[in-house]
Formats: structure tokens, C-alpha cells, sequence
């Protein structure tokens, strides 16, 4: 079996979308860590992980479409998944977070919903 080589200019491109990616995933981890309050915190890593997905994505596609000749877009379809999952999955759980502070009587903004008052000791409060 032989081994096939990338060419250098594919080697350094394929590192820095890696390390590039791994950086910005290392940032996404930091700001969870150090960032106080959970609306503070979900941020971070919901915002970073689509880019720092798409940079690994980008590394996996060129790596493989040039080591096998051929377009290999397998990665794609993680990358797109991420992308759509991500903010859909934080806003999710943004809503309930900001649902369960007001109705244990947190200061955070009010709802702007006519469905859910904001105002937990409101008479018409069912839930």
C-alpha cells in the first residue's frame, strides 16, 4: 500500500483552518468558564461552535478532496447540521430560561408575549 502525500501548500492551509477552528472553540470554552450569569454564558459557546465548525469543515473537505483526487464533500453535511441545530437549540433554551426567571421573580425584561404574562403574581397566571 502506498501512501499518499499532500502537497505542502495543502499541509499549511489544512493546520492553520485546524488551529484557526481549535482556537476559536478554545475562546467558546473560556467564555462559558468565565462569563457570570447564564444568559451570559449560553452565548459564547452557541455563537463560536458554528464558526469554529465551519473552519474544521473547511480543513476536512480540502484535506480529502486533494489526498483523493476527487470533491469529498461528507463534511459538509455535519457542518450544515451544526449550523442549523445550534441557534435553534440556544434559542430553545434561551425561552426557558427567561420563563423560569420570571416566574420565580428574577429581574429580567419583560415578556412580550400576550399569551404569557411577565408578571408572575398576575391573576390570570396559570403555569
Amino acid at each position: 500500500m502506498t501512501e499518499a502525500v499532500l502537497p505542502i501548500w495543502a499541509q499549511v492551509v489544512v493546520a492553520l483552518l485546524v488551529v484557526f477552528g481549535a482556537f476559536i472553540a478554545l475562546l467558546g470554552a473560556l467564555g462559558l468558564v468565565r462569563l457570570k450569569s447564564y444568559f451570559e454564558r449560553v452565548h459564547s459557546p452557541s455563537i463560536i461552535a458554528t464558526l469554529a465548525c465551519w473552519c474544521i469543515m473547511y480543513a476536512t473537505v480540502l484535506f480529502f478532496s486533494v489526498l483523493e483526487q476527487r470533491l469529498a464533500l461528507h463534511a459538509l453535511l455535519i457542518a450544515v447540521f451544526v449550523s442549523v441545530t445550534a441557534p435553534i437549540t440556544t434559542i430553545f433554551l434561551m425561552r426557558a430560561a427567561l420563563f423560569r426567571a420570571r416566574r420565580t421573580g428574577q429581574n429580567v425584561p419583560a415578556s412580550v408575549s400576550s399569551v404569557v404574562p411577565s408578571d408572575p403574581a398576575h391573576p390570570d397566571n396559570r403555569y
